[in-house]
Order: C-alpha cells, then structure tokens, then sequence
C-alpha cells in the first residue's frame, strides 16, 4: 500500500510541476502586412548606439494569444534592421531565462505574452538582468503575466485588468509629456488611435514609473466608450496610463500597451514611438526617467 501511494504522490507532483504549453503556433507574419511595416519604417535612429546592440524578443503565450505576434516579431526586427539600432532574435521559450543566455542580450521584449509564470530560477535571472543595467521592454499584453511574481509585475509596471476599449474602439491618447523625448515623433499633439486599451490594477501606479502618454477622458468619443462599459471599468481615478519608463536597480524598462492590432506596427508614429523606447531600455537614448 505505501509503495501505492509513494507511486502516487510522485506521479501528482510530475505532473504538477509539467510546464504549461507554449499556445502561440501562429506561423509567419503575412507579406502583404510585412510591405505596410516597410514603408512605415524610420530611416533613422533618435541615437546612435554606443555598441552594437541585440534584443531577446519573447512571444511565447500560456494564455490568449495575439493575431498581431507575428507581424509584431518582424516588425521589431526590421525596426532594428533599417535603422542599424539593434540586431534581435527570437524565442519562446521559457528556459532561455538563465543567467549564462542572457549574457548574449542588451535588452528582453516581451511581445504580447501572456500568463507566463516564470520558475524561482527564470525570475532571478531576469530580475538579475535587468537590475545589472540591461533593459526590458514590453509591448502590449507583456503586462498579462506574473500574476503570481510580485517583483515581476512592479519590474513591468503594472499588471491587465481587462480592456473596456476593445480592438474596434478609436479613442484620443493624451501625451502627459508633450516635450518628452520618446514622445517626438507625435509633434506635441493628442492623437486618435483605433486599438483596445488596457485598464491596470497594482502595482500600476504614477508613484512606480513615469507615464508619458495615457488615455485621454475629455475626448467625447473616448468619454462615450467609457460611459456605455461602466461594469468594466474599475479604476475610480480615471488613470489609463498607455506609455512609461522606469528604472529597475541599474536598468531601464520601457512599455507601451499598443498593439492588439496589427495595423498598429504598419503606424509610422507608433514604430518611431516604440524605437525611442527600445533605445532607452537599450542605454543608447538618455532620456528623463525620473518619477516626478
């Protein structure tokens, strides 16, 4: 009998301890996409790169995964690419998250993943990245995972807590900072942008990163989105925040929750946007990070 349930408590925690499958089978972006992002993307960088750069893109999904991925992974090569910024490749998984892998990285952007979970050794290989003066960058659903990592969570800036603008709602973006250097390539101005819009709930605070862009209430039609989904809506502060920087121990961490779809890496504003923001994670573009 006791060999019986010996068998049978080794075999619940093998199972238990099984990783989740990696969900995000999508196969290359579309070629018609890929034209779009070409003729959308910048000639030039906003720094030039002290040594040659490389990122780790991550779009691995244990959850709902994003239509836009894969046009998403090569737009964020080409941006390198075209520009000579930064060279990048691409995983999915979740054991390159050692110490000695990412020694290879300057910076680790996380594209639309979701619901991962890292192991006590993942996360303290990118807690260690990251605080040794390397970057982070996320893109849209980067912030639908670790749940379960504080640290992690705070490290990104905040954790999705629903969208009441969905994919087909056109909503106005405030530029908290008009001056901003990341925030350049908008010329100063508010802009409508047709994407779905993330709500955030803790660690999401103005007191754990500088929010350079967020949604913008006084918009009527934004206004009418938010009116008509009042169940969805739990914050009561009325903070949307879309774009932020932050400093993590020595490194620096960029995020931007555009992106849910596609023809949002096809937008000339938001790939000169996001380079800036890369280049900053990256420690080539000093630009103010300081929570005000």
């Amino acid at each position: 009998m006791k060999k019986s349930i010996t068998i049978l408590v080794t075999l619940a925690l093998a199972t238990a301890c099984v990783a989740k499958p990696n969900k995000n089978q999508l196969g290359p972006a579309k070629e018609v996409d890929l034209k779009k992002v070409k003729a959308a993307l910048p000639d030039t960088a906003p720094a030039k790169p002290t040594k040659p750069r490389k990122i780790l893109v991550v779009s691995r999904c244990e959850g709902f995964v994003h239509k836009s991925i894969p046009i998403g992974v090569k737009t964020i090569e080409l941006l390198g690419l075209k520009t000579g910024a930064y060279s990048m490749e691409e995983t999915q998984e979740m054991a390159a998250f050692t110490p000695e892998n990412l020694k290879r990285f300057d910076a680790i952007l996380f594209l639309s993943t979701t619901m991962l979970d890292p192991t006590p050794g993942q996360r303290s290989a990118l807690l260690g990245f990251v605080r040794s003066g390397k970057g982070i960058i996320g893109i849209h659903a980067a912030s639908d995972s670790f749940y379960q990592w504080e640290e992690g969570a705070k490290m990104m800036g905040g954790l999705f807590c629903q969208h009441p603008w969905t994919a087909n709602c056109t909503v106005r973006v405030k530029l908290d900072e008009p001056d901003h250097p990341v925030n350049a390539c908008f010329h100063g101005h508010a802009f409508n942008i047709t994407d779905e819009i993330y709500q955030f709930k803790d660690p999401y605070s103005r007191q754990n990163q500088r929010v350079i862009t967020s949604l913008d209430l006084s918009d009527p039609d934004t206004q009418t989105v938010k009116n008509g989904n009042p169940k969805a809506i739990n914050r009561t502060d009325g903070d949307f925040g879309i774009t932020w920087l932050r400093r993590e121990g020595k490194g620096r961490v960029f995020y931007c929750s555009l992106g849910h779809n596609s023809h949002i890496f096809w937008d000339a504003r938001i790939l000169q946007h996001y380079l800036a923001g890369i280049q900053y994670a990256l420690g080539d573009y000093s630009v103010p990070d300081q929570i005000k």
